[in-house]
């Protein structure tokens, strides 16, 4: 039986970009998924972890969700809607909306869920997708972000991370296999870092044991596609149904040239050549453009100048720009203001501004930043570490990513009691 689902993921509701809230981005998207949900019809709606951008989402961003799921429901009742939390979500939180989510047709998995006796609820992770008569189609195994302290300890087979996240994948493709008829699909969903996966600069380091980076051996050749979340630039991994769908808005300066979509893609179990599997590339139109100049000072100023003029009326619509220029002598004063009077009035935001200094060889020596945003635990711990005069150490910020991991568990714990 024909499965026809929409992969997505890392949607980051509430984002602030350099202080300038996404708002508008999001809302843009969402209307633009309504339309896609309406006109195709899919079986279901996957969403690849990282919902929202902070685990305690201001109500605006939890709003902009929910508002979403009853408009999907509308246009489209029988479409199932699965959603797994990512590294920044609290999946405890997106699970204690249940009734709710129900009320939508939607489910959440937030958290691996154990049994009384130290096995792995499987019926919490294995979710049926249906089609309109109500048969099953195929099956969904949900994995979201895997944190060490809720994956460990509960029997000889999760003594440490990698052979518990081992263990969870062995456990749960046996079961599938058990449950799954013949011409029933088998999709994977997960928010993981994958070995090969190509990242940004707006990904938060995810660290499991020490280990970030997670083979693709963990999936069984059963497994007709696996739906990943966490990296932001749409791709494949190894092979054509191993999949990243990347975030649906571009995140930083460094995804700008990224294709943001969303991955139709249909199985069909009963053949077995290539129209077994189909995808279709959903492109997302973006609705605020990011411009990144470069150059020298000179350089810079004509660049500008050549950006498009014509005014846009409210600032959450304008484009943003980010200049970094190159100098061999310190800064004028008043350049931003400079920089501000060349730029067409009322169409741009203006949000950073780096410089390169040029050594005796006319080579570009460290970046400094003249305009700084508060910076992220990993960011302030380099800068501490460094300024105590020690070298960049990748096992000691593994380390130290481990314990903000930590952290965020027991922030989330402590939310939740």
């Amino acid at each position: 039986m024909t499965v026809r689902f929409f992969h997505t993921s890392d949607w980051h509701l509430g984002q602030f970009f350099y202080n300038h809230s996404r708002q508008y981005e999001h809302e843009q998207f969402l209307l633009w998924l309504i339309h896609q949900i309406k006109e195709k019809q899919p079986h279901a709606l996957l969403i690849a972890g990282d919902i929202f951008d902070v685990i305690n989402p201001a109500s605006a961003a939890q709003k902009q969700l929910y508002q979403f799921l009853a408009d999907a429901h509308a246009v489209a009742p029988h479409m199932q809607t699965l959603m797994i939390a990512g590294n920044h979500d609290s999946g405890y939180r997106i699970e204690q909306v249940e009734p709710l989510l129900e009320k939508y047709n939607a489910k959440a998995v937030g958290v691996i869920a154990w049994n009384a006796d130290k096995t792995l609820n499987l019926d919490h992770l294995l979710q049926p997708i249906l089609n309109e008569d109500k048969e099953v189609v195929a099956w969904c195994l949900t994995l979201p972000f895997l944190r060490s302290s809720e994956i460990t300890g509960y029997n000889d087979q999760t003594t440490n991370s990698q052979n518990a996240i081992a263990y969870l994948h062995q456990q749960l493709i046996a079961e599938a296999k058990t449950r799954t008829k013949p011409n029933q699909a088998l999709i994977l969903m997960s928010h993981a870092h994958m070995q090969g996966g190509e990242t940004s600069d707006s990904e938060r380091p995810i660290i499991i044991g020490n280990e970030e980076a997670l083979s693709t051996s963990l999936f069984d050749d059963v497994i007709d596609y696996v739906a990943l979340g966490h990296l932001h630039k749409p791709q494949k991994v190894g092979q054509a149904n191993i999949r990243y769908s990347g975030s649906p808005i571009p995140l930083s300066f460094s995804e700008i040239n990224y294709k943001h979509q969303v991955i139709e893609v249909e199985i069909h179990p009963e053949e077995n050549n290539e129209s077994r599997m189909i995808y279709n590339i959903l492109e997302i139109p973006r609705s605020v453009e990011l411009h990144k100049i470069k150059g020298s000072l000179s350089e810079v100023f004509e660049k500008l100048k050549a950006l498009p003029s014509g005014e846009i009326a409210n600032i959450d619509h304008r484009e943003y720009v980010d200049i970094e220029y190159h100098t061999d002598t310190p800064p004028q004063p008043n350049l931003r203001q400079q920089f501000e009077d060349v730029l067409a009035p009322n169409r741009y935001r203006l949000i950073r501004i780096s410089r390169q200094y040029k050594n005796q060889n006319h080579e570009l020596d460290e970046q400094q930043h003249i305009l700084l945003e508060p910076p992220t635990p990993e960011k302030l711990f380099q800068q501490i570490w460094e300024k105590q005069g020690y070298h960049s150490d990748e096992t000691v910020l593994k380390d130290f990513m481990s314990l903000v991991e930590e952290a965020q568990k027991s922030l989330e714990d402590d939310t939740n009691i």
